[in-house]
């Protein structure tokens, strides 16, 4: 799991949430607002819950919404654990880093956004979403 940021064309920035499954390598969401809070992850986290099962833990870096208590609280209270990677370590995290980097080229590159409603509504048209392209483990 994790973040990344881009802009709308008239400079506005937005963020996406990226969730990979590192086993299947496969894209399981990708939310995008303007603020992502701590609650819209788990509120992300519980739709992907109800539709693919609970995995045993989430891999995350050390980024203020992920340290939260809010996250931490639900993830305790769900039996998942947290793994954090070290700070300055993004290979750590290499499958979500893959992941993203593609996201940026094969969709947020090759578009210009007017609104924060055109990203999520232009995700049918990314081939991203689904396995990636790295052996998996």
């Amino acid at each position: 799991m994790d973040f990344m940021a881009d802009q709308l064309a008239d400079g506005r920035s937005f963020r996406t949430l990226n969730v990979l499954d590192d086993f299947n390598c496969e894209g399981l969401a990708i939310e995008v607002d303007f603020s992502l809070p701590s609650e819209r992850v788990v509120r992300t986290l519980n739709q992907i819950i109800a539709w693919r099962g609970k995995p045993f833990a989430i891999r995350v870096d050390n980024g203020p919404e992920y340290i939260t208590g809010r996250l931490q609280t639900w993830a305790e209270k769900a039996g998942i654990g947290l793994i954090y990677i070290q700070p300055g370590k993004p290979q750590q995290n290499a499958y979500v880093e893959r992941y993203n980097r593609t996201v940026r080229t094969e969709w947020l590159g090759l578009y210009h956004f007017n609104s924060i409603e055109e990203p999520p509504s232009n995700l049918s048209i990314m081939p991203v979403l689904g396995r990636c392209d790295l052996p998996c483990g």
